[in-house]
């Protein structure tokens, strides 16, 4: 076992695996240090969404062929939102001539497993198990990394390592802002009742969770990801125990509880949380960089991390290669990588910011749903606007909701 490499990353994630994938057969010896054994657990909703499948074919060695014969990846066609007010609307996911589904839902044991796998046939790239982390020490030739039973050496080092960095924590720590942050619960269960026979994945926005929602995802064999997300100023500030709040929904809330009347949970209810990708953040320093969960790039409306895991570890080895091709590693050519990062995913970030915010206004969002259960043209335009960012956009504009109120055509912009 060698004990110094050009690039060592922290993280066997969608993340540090997309970046290893990018940085293999270019001539840089990579080590992926992962703390758990695969296939471990990662508290997450386990949807992805057309941009994490977008992701995969990106990268250098396309992923879409040998995720399409994954038994274990559940094809999802579509979302259904439930208002404040209890009404539901289903979306169908704008499909694509592209011979797959537009989504999927797959738990991260096995999602992140099968990535391993794929990383673990790339070239100059070994992955170690069961190393965790315990310290790391930065000097003039690089870092480094001292896990349980073995010290490692590396140039440059990536932080893949979710939101509870070690990386961060050592080289960039960072006081908790719970106005840009998510806290939250997830439970397995089976047996749950009046699922969409077309895996939509469920949003439920009640009042006691905005801006937050709970969710329901289908999973093969009759299971379900469950939980809830709520931002952590407002669990703070109401004082709210998530887990009871959870249990309480399921129990006592009209759509819920006779769905969950002979459902069986699988386990008890994990807690998480998230940096939300709601502000910017110092990404990366001399000789290393900061990826995924790790540098805070969570959609924070949706939650959803996964694409901009392996996108932020996509734009990493890009910098990276030219880091050690020019032989500049200080964090003054290394923020090339964090204006990119920003440059490709701000305007995303900073309107599901906006869409958040929406969320304080419970009224709306009944609005939205009352009228497009009454209106095609609403709801095909509600179909794009989940993945098309220009569509996107007019969900924060006021004129939107103006003709909604008093019944202008919907398409007049269009």
């Amino acid at each position: 076992m060698n004990s110094y490499y050009d690039v060592i990353i922290v993280g066997g994630g969608p993340g540090g695996s997309a970046c290893a994938i990018e940085l293999s057969a270019i001539g840089l010896s990579v080590l992926v240090l992962e703390k758990a054994a695969y296939p471990r657990d990662k508290i997450c909703g386990d949807a992805l969404s057309a941009d994490v499948i977008n992701q995969l074919q990106k990268l250098k060695v396309n992923l879409m062929p040998p995720f399409l014969n994954l038994a274990e990846a559940m094809p999802s066609f579509g979302v259904r939102f439930y208002s404040p007010s209890g009404e539901a609307l289903d979306v169908p996911f704008t499909e694509k001539k592209s011979g797959h589904a537009p989504g999927y839902i797959i738990t991260r044991n096995d999602f992140d497993a099968f990535l391993a796998s794929e990383v673990k046939k790339c070239k100059e790239v070994e992955v170690l198990e069961n190393m965790e982390v315990e310290h790391i020490h930065y000097h003039s030739e690089g870092y480094d990394i001292k896990c349980k039973k073995q010290i490692f050496h590396s140039r440059f080092l990536v932080g893949a390592d979710g939101a509870h960095s070690i990386v961060k924590r050592h080289l960039m720590p960072e006081k908790l802002d719970r106005k840009h942050h998510c806290a939250g619960v997830r439970v397995y269960y089976e047996n749950i009742s009046d699922m969409h026979p077309g895996q939509f994945i469920e949003l439920h926005f009640y009042k006691e969770l905005m801006p937050g929602y709970f969710w329901i995802f289908p999973l093969p064999g009759n299971k379900a990801n469950v939980g809830l997300g709520i931002l952590s100023d407002t669990v703070s500030k109401k004082k709210i125990n998530l887990s009871k709040l959870f249990i309480e929904l399921i129990e006592g809330h009209p759509n819920l509880k006779s769905r969950f009347h002979k459902a069986r949970p699988l386990e008890t209810p994990k807690g998480y949380g998230l940096p939300l990708g709601s502000k910017k953040r110092k990404l990366s320093g001399d000789s290393f960089i900061l990826i995924g969960d790790a540098a805070g790039l969570i959609d924070p409306f949706t939650g959803e991390g996964i694409g901009n895991a392996i996108r932020s570890g996509r734009i990493a080895a890009k910098w990276i290669i030219k880091a050690f091709e020019m032989r500049k590693f200080d964090a003054g050519f290394i923020e090339n990588y964090d204006r990119e990062v920003y440059d490709k995913m701000w305007t995303e970030l900073r309107i599901s910011r906006q869409l958040q915010n929406l969320l304080k206004y419970p009224w709306l969002f009944n609005l939205v749903v009352r009228k497009a259960g009454k209106n095609d043209a609403l709801r095909a335009l509600l179909s794009s606007m989940l993945t098309e960012l220009d569509l996107k956009k007019e969900l924060i504009r006021p004129s939107f909701y103006l003709k909604l109120l008093f019944g202008n055509s919907i398409l007049a912009r269009k």
